[in-house]
């Protein structure tokens, strides 16, 4: 079994920073790629940050120069430290870990994210 545990989400002001983590746990040996993504209320999920093993990064576009995505593949944990937040960057984050293994995606439970003007 797989757990993908994401914390670091809360309330902030507009042009705070926030830092989220979500730490992977159980039967998953080969972690490939690591993400971030989020969903607003009546919106899809979408990408906002992506990291490759070899620590190869992607952004959206409307994240970029703002956030940044990082990983330790020891503790098997990915980070998104997030700066100059917005409140369109209010939502639901939910982290996504690639098992290169069995091919398989698994999601976390998601963190709230709210950013107040």
């Amino acid at each position: 079994q797989v757990q993908l545990v994401e914390s670091g989400g809360g309330l902030v002001q507009a042009g705070g920073s926030l830092r989220l983590s979500c730490a992977a746990s159980g039967s998953i040996f080969s972690i490939n790629a690591m993400g971030w993504y989020r969903q607003a209320p009546g919106n899809q999920r979408e990408l906002v940050a992506t990291i490759t093993k070899g620590a190869t990064t992607n952004y959206a576009d409307s994240v970029k120069g703002r956030f940044t995505i990082s990983r330790d593949n020891a503790k098997r944990t990915v980070y998104l430290q997030m700066h100059s937040l917005k409140p369109e960057d209010t939502g639901a984050y939910y982290c996504n870990v690639h098992d290169s293994d069995n091919e398989t995606y698994y999601w976390g439970q998601g963190t709230q994210v709210t950013v107040s003007s």
